[in-house]
């Protein structure tokens, strides 16, 4: 039975409470990725279709010259310090083309990994046919990755494996406490072994300033959704030279394809939108102290209400803020909403962005707040608190 137009049009006025006026949104997954205007004005300008693909005269989107496709990809790969760019769907497409491509040139059955890396690094690794080996962090509550430790585990997997890893990976600044990594000295063991080193920076490039040579980077990974001020999904593969010519290796029948790409994976709105933030993005990296500052100021406030601590490496060095929150939880545990109460509460307040239901521990994020948005999020978790007796020191 087919589906009428009057039941088809309750999906024509989709809207969202994060866009309303005056709503402070805190998710750590979309404060990196808010749309300036002009980014918004490409959305609109290149939301249909195949909509780069107009004057698409070499069958590549990286050679598209009309809009400046190919200029633009020369200068991001600048601008991160690389010499080769490409787009994915995601950057965990990224991750898992490299590991493809590594694998079917080098050989090998495993990768390392902190153990901090987000879970789609390990999807990627087992849609490749890879096995992961960890690099332990210190647990509660800094949960710091043990950076000395990336030897030992790369020596465990060639005794158990008989192979040297595919690729060591480490995740620049990860998405459960936004505890930052220096790469450089896991950069130093991988040219040491002959290994691919792998930077995941999906929370960092595009809100920090990086230069992947300067950091060691055979490969630097980033998306574009979340930290590029672009419309999703959208993923930024940038390489050396070295590496990309044994990733980005043509098709045997289609020669100007790039085979592990499938082609040209972006061809709209995405990548119209990561364009037209560029300058935006370039500007905003510069005032990465100032964003660290503002993270480390609402963990000050916010570890004034009873029971609240920081979770993670301190002092922060990143926005994405994990919070260990058992007093808010025990409130819930009372309350008739439950666990939805915390949501509501700041719902209320004008704020949006912490995950509905959760109490016990909560992430957010401050990229890019203002002063002013900055001491009303303070002010209201503080105010919550004290709506319900807990004590704000």
């Amino acid at each position: 039975m087919g589906t009428s137009v009057k039941s088809a049009r309750r999906y024509s006025s989709l809207s969202r409470e994060a866009r309303k006026p005056g709503i402070i949104n805190l998710n750590p997954i979309q404060r990196g990725g808010i749309l300036p205007d002009v980014a918004r004005k490409a959305l609109d300008e290149f939301g249909d279709g195949y909509s780069l693909c107009d004057f698409c005269t070499k069958g590549r989107i990286d050679k598209i010259r009309k809009p400046p496709v190919e200029d633009f990809l020369s200068d991001l790969a600048s601008f991160l310090g690389m010499d080769v760019v490409r787009l994915t769907n995601r950057s965990r497409e990224a991750m898992f083309v490299i590991l493809m491509a590594l694998k079917r040139s080098r050989g090998g059955s495993a990768i390392v990994v902190d153990s901090n890396a987000h879970y789609s690094t390990y999807l990627a690794a087992e849609a490749a046919g890879l096995s992961v080996f960890e690099v332990p962090n210190s647990g509660y509550p800094e949960y710091k990755v043990d950076l000395g430790a990336y030897g030992r585990v790369a020596d465990e997997v060639e005794e158990e494996t008989g192979e040297p890893p595919v690729a060591i990976i480490l995740t620049h600044a990860d998405s459960h406490y936004g505890n930052l990594n220096d790469p450089r000295p896991v950069a130093a063991l991988c040219r040491k072994l002959g290994v691919p080193f792998l930077l995941n920076a999906a929370y960092t490039a595009g809100v920090m300033p990086i230069n992947g040579r300067k950091l060691g980077a055979d490969a630097l990974i980033s998306s574009g959704h979340k930290s590029w001020a672009s419309s999703g999904p959208i993923g930024i593969m940038a390489l050396s030279s070295e590496l990309a010519e044994e990733v980005l290796v043509p098709s045997s029948r289609f020669p100007n394809k790039e085979l592990f790409l499938l082609g040209c994976p972006v061809l709209g709105a995405p990548l119209a939108t990561l364009m037209a933030s560029f300058a935006y993005v370039v500007e905003r990296v510069e005032r990465w102290p100032d964003e660290v500052r503002k993270a480390r100021w609402l963990v000050a406030e916010l570890e004034r209400i009873e029971e609240v601590r920081q979770l993670g490496v301190r002092p922060k060095e990143h926005h994405l803020i994990c919070l260990e929150t058992p007093s808010f939880h025990e409130v819930a545990r009372r309350h008739k909403k439950k666990g939805f109460f915390l949501y509501h509460e700041l719902k209320a307040r004008g704020i949006v962005g912490i995950e509905p239901g959760l109490t016990r521990r909560i992430k957010l994020s401050t990229y890019g707040l203002s002063e002013d948005e900055l001491v009303k999020v303070a002010e209201a978790f503080q105010d919550i608190a004290r709506s319900y007796n807990l004590s704000v020191s």
